[in-house]
């Protein structure tokens, strides 16, 4: 496949309309790098194809994020780390990875939405080593998922919630896996809340859960196994828990009363 090929392809996949094609495209994008040697860079790669395997490679990443396949990502991630690491002057001039900064911003977030903060501060520190601290702190792409981590260490998820709505989100690639972090966070306090309270008003849960209406709450109730009626939320698992706990006072008690009749006993035949 010749280079103008593969400039073709790179042209279509900027294209809005043409997102369920993507995975076609890009896995013939792939074997046109493979072809002309430059899906790893190697000392021969020319700066032009390793600005094509780029381009390539970062829309991949991009379009696994806006068709919602996480796996698919990671890949493309995995597979941009060598270009990434490579000299300045192994790039023409302007033609350094434009979305190198998106890319990793976004590895970020998703590392913090299925919980990895170990896999977060390794590839933190790796830039900041690569980079210099002060140039990532003027980063806001990577700074949105600093700050998200840091609003999590601190508990403060009223602080999460803002920064996933409007404006302050960098953009609809972020927007993705923003929601899956807020769901994360909707499941943990779901989990706690269901040890800590018996019931809770649907109007305070709405608030606890940072849902949108009194509806939302019922069906989000629902999915979890909750009950829902009379203006409240009921936690089966409580109420369970409070059944086996009277039952074990009630046998508890009964125990003491047998203890203390035998022992009455005792005493009568004794005297």
């Amino acid at each position: 496949m010749a280079e103008h090929e593969l400039y073709h392809i790179i042209h279509q996949l900027e294209k809005p309309h043409n997102l369920q094609q993507a995975p076609q495209l890009l896995s013939k994008a792939k074997l046109g790098l493979l072809h002309i040697q430059a899906l790893v860079p190697s000392s021969d790669t020319t700066p032009q194809h390793l600005h094509i395997a780029t381009s390539v490679l970062e829309h991949g990443a991009l379009l696994s994020i806006r068709l919602k396949d996480t796996e698919a990502f990671t890949r493309y991630y995995q597979q941009l780390q060598p270009f990434y690491s490579l000299p300045h002057d192994r790039w023409q001039r302007d033609k350094r990875p434009s979305n190198q900064s998106k890319v990793t911003g976004l590895y970020l977030l998703l590392l913090l939405s299925v919980g990895d903060y170990a896999g977060f501060h390794t590839v933190l520190e790796g830039l900041e080593m690569s980079s210099g601290k002060k140039q990532i702190e003027k980063d806001e792409l990577i700074q949105y998922p600093v700050r998200l981590e840091q609003a999590l260490m601190e508990g403060s998820y009223d602080k999460v919630w803002g920064e996933t709505k409007g404006e302050r989100v960098p953009s609809e690639e972020f927007a993705v896996f923003s929601e899956v972090l807020i769901n994360t966070i909707r499941s943990e306090i779901a989990s706690c809340s269901e040890r800590a309270y018996p019931s809770l008003p649907i109007s305070n849960a709405k608030n606890l859960l940072f849902l949108d209406s009194e509806g939302a709450v019922i069906q989000f109730a629902q999915a979890r196994g909750w009950v829902a009626k009379e203006g409240r939320i009921y936690f089966p698992q409580q109420e369970a828990e409070a059944l086996a706990a009277e039952k074990d006072v009630m046998s508890s008690s009964n125990t003491v009363i047998e203890n203390t009749l035998g022992y009455a006993r005792k005493l009568e035949t004794i005297v």
